[in-house]
């Protein structure tokens, strides 16, 4: 019978997790900020919730003997603010000019991280975005689908396909994890075949 981890054993533990925590209360100030509210409640709840959600299920590292980098994870940090605004402001005008007629697409997207966490913060971060959500994840072959608008054309969906991996190599970067930028695309040969674009409110 093994007695308690000694105390470095313990806050090394911790600071795996840490990043996941802060993620989570970057997350929690984020929703909170858009109704408005970002007092010191917001504050102080949104860390204790973050924390109580990582003791409570207890997740491994987002890669083993990866190293999370604070330049890269501010730079990430600062490109989803920048983003939200700008792509509100996209999505806002297209609502005043088109209406119900603004065009959509669901995109296939390859992904080259391999990790559960991973996949999950790439999805987070593209959903937080206005105008694109990931309808769904195929794990398995390391897909992505996402709901985007506006999509007139194979320009914008290209356009489109770049945003989401660069917002993956902005994830792999800021959480030290190997990115595989000169890797083949899992199923690129297939891509078209399976890619389900839509309009919506076009005759």
């Amino acid at each position: 019978m093994t007695g308690p981890p000694n105390p470095p054993r313990r806050a090394r533990r911790a600071l795996r997790h840490l990043p996941l925590v802060v993620w989570l209360w970057f997350l929690w100030i984020l929703l909170w900020g858009s109704t408005g509210s970002t007092g010191p409640v917001v504050l102080v709840g949104g860390l204790l919730v973050a924390v109580a959600v990582v003791l409570s299920f207890p997740l491994p590292p987002l890669q083993p003997g990866a190293v999370p980098r604070p330049l890269r994870i501010a730079r990430l940090l600062a490109h989803v603010c920048t983003e939200i605004v700008g792509a509100g402001a996209a999505v806002a005008w297209q609502a005043l000019r088109h209406g119900r007629r603004t065009s959509t697409a669901i995109i296939e997207i390859p992904l080259r991280v391999d990790t559960d966490l991973l996949i999950t913060l790439v999805a987070e971060v593209v959903t937080i975005s206005p105008g694109t959500v990931v309808t769904e994840i195929d794990r398995r072959r390391g897909v992505l689908y996402v709901h985007a608008l506006p999509t007139r054309d194979e320009q914008d969906v290209a356009r489109r396909r770049d945003e989401v991996r660069a917002v993956e190599r902005r994830v792999a970067r800021a959480v030290g994890h190997s990115h595989r930028a000169d890797a083949q695309e899992p199923g690129s040969g297939e891509r078209d075949g399976r890619e389900q674009q839509f309009r919506e409110g076009e005759r």
